[in-house]
């Protein structure tokens, strides 16, 4: 018979209270009745879960930032972890501001879609209708194409030179002319690759069209309208009050990240923000307060590979979210929107890493009522050394990616195209954790007990393998 959390709080609470009469036996299961019941106070009282799920990450040390939760208008969950500055010892805080890294890209589709709203240009319109003297090859490149990452552009952040480049300052011209005259890598229309290259051109092009600097247009057109003073285009000069350092881990601890000249992420990913801003643009944005419904919904509605409009669209366990992360030297963010429960989590990180994503996935989860373990809450089993044996193997995610499954001694390691060998323990005997990063993989079987697959359950999102 099953018992409900209720009821098992309910005994959790009389066992600790019979505690003191049952002498100094009992005292030894002290801690697991203690543990027991904060999860059981944390299912009653989600937001006590949430700061449990991101003081998990700020132990390990492997996030420092803010926080924010919101689920229509009321705010769950809001507040800074470790330091905004180490030097000076400076909290992070919700008035934080962070760069944003390609969170940047949707604040540039809006931009796009608020020049068609007025009759500016048409995303269906082609590239070469802006730029005559655009090469051959982007003939049939149309400004929908760019938004959606199906332009076959190349990304030129991927370019063999960009480590030595992207110090240098440079004019959006200059950016462009760096990818300008590269081979595409596909027919535009035809497939989907993340490509940097093609939202700088959307930004090379808003300020063609608008006459302004993007810098200029979104702060007058998004940012001014929705209240949002504490968000910008960043600058590696400007005096910007509540600006956080951005740090990089290292075996020895944290290290100032690298220098990268702002004018190189430009309309891909320069801006900067903070959790409170982010909220407020999400209320402008998805409560019409911005596009109209028709835009709102031209920029929501994904093309391929889940994505749509600077923003990736998906289903999470039930749930529609609308979601986009960002890197950047010393930064990492995820801003994710659940349209159902007009719920909206941002995390901006100053440590680069992927607590940020699996942070906010989780939140998503415990939001959702739904149940999260904490990768210190995983307890390893012992599982017999024959159904070990069974999962080694190829497991193939993509075409181009991999996951080699082998037996060392009496656990399985696991290798993932171009990355080292990673030991994963049972938690039962199809479902295996890494100690090293926040992650599940479950091995997949057939009516007849065959192992044929395996899924990744990573930072909300799951990857499926076939076992070749």
């Amino acid at each position: 018979m099953t018992r409900s959390p209720d009821f098992l709080c309910f005994l959790l609470y009389n066992w600790g209270q019979l505690i003191p009469l049952l002498g100094e036996d009992i005292i030894r299961g002290i801690a697991v009745i203690a543990l027991l019941a904060g999860v059981c106070f944390a299912q009653h009282d989600p937001t006590a879960r949430m700061e449990q799920v991101v003081q998990s990450y700020v132990s390990a040390k492997q996030f420092m930032g803010s926080v924010l939760v919101a689920r229509d208008g009321k705010v769950l969950l809001s507040r800074g972890y470790g330091s905004a500055n180490f030097e000076w010892e400076i909290p992070n805080s919700p008035t934080t501001k962070f760069r944003l890294g390609s969170i940047t890209k949707q604040f540039t589709a809006a931009s796009v879609l608020l020049l068609e709203e007025r009759g500016k240009l048409k995303t269906d319109d082609p590239v070469k209708k802006y730029m005559p003297d655009a090469p051959v090859a982007w003939d049939k490149i149309t400004i929908y194409h760019l938004l959606t990452h199906t332009s076959g552009i190349p990304s030129f952040t991927g370019f063999p030179d960009y480590p030595s480049t992207e110090s240098v300052a440079t004019t959006p011209e200059q950016l462009v002319t760096r990818f300008r005259d590269k081979p595409l890598e596909f027919q535009p229309g035809e497939k989907w690759n993340y490509s940097n290259s093609g939202y700088v051109l959307l930004g090379y092009l808003i300020e063609k069209i608008s006459g302004q600097s993007y810098n200029e247009f979104v702060q007058k057109n998004i940012f001014d309208p929705l209240g949002m003073k504490d968000s910008g285009y960043d600058s590696n000069s400007a005096i910007i009050p509540h600006r956080a350092e951005g740090y990089t881990p290292r075996p020895k601890g944290p290290e100032h990240a690298g220098y990268i000249d702002m004018s190189i992420p430009f309309s891909a990913g320069a801006l900067y923000s903070t959790t409170e801003d982010l909220l407020r643009w999400e209320q402008g944005l998805f409560g019409g307060k911005l596009l109209s419904a028709a835009s709102l919904q031209k920029m929501t509605t994904p093309f391929k590979n889940d994505y749509a409009f600077g923003v990736g669209v998906r289903d999470d366990q039930g749930h529609r979210v609308i979601e986009h992360g960002g890197g950047i030297e010393g930064f990492n963010t995820q801003l994710a929107y659940y349209p159902d429960d007009k719920l909206v989590i941002a995390v901006l990180g100053n440590l680069n890493g992927g607590a940020p994503s699996a942070i906010a996935a989780k939140l998503g989860s415990v939001a959702h009522g739904e149940r999260v373990v904490l990768a210190s809450e995983r307890k390893e089993i012992i599982v017999a050394p024959k159904v070990l044996a069974a999962y080694v193997g190829t497991y193939e995610i993509t075409a181009n990616f991999q996951f080699i499954v082998t037996l060392d001694g009496d656990h399985l390691v696991t290798q993932a195209t171009g990355q080292q060998k990673i030991p994963i323990f049972p938690e039962s005997e199809t479902m295996f954790f890494p100690k090293v990063i926040d992650a599940e993989i479950e091995f997949v079987k057939n009516h007849a007990g065959e192992v044929t697959g395996m899924i990744l359950h990573q930072n909300g999102h799951d990857s499926k393998g076939v076992k070749k």
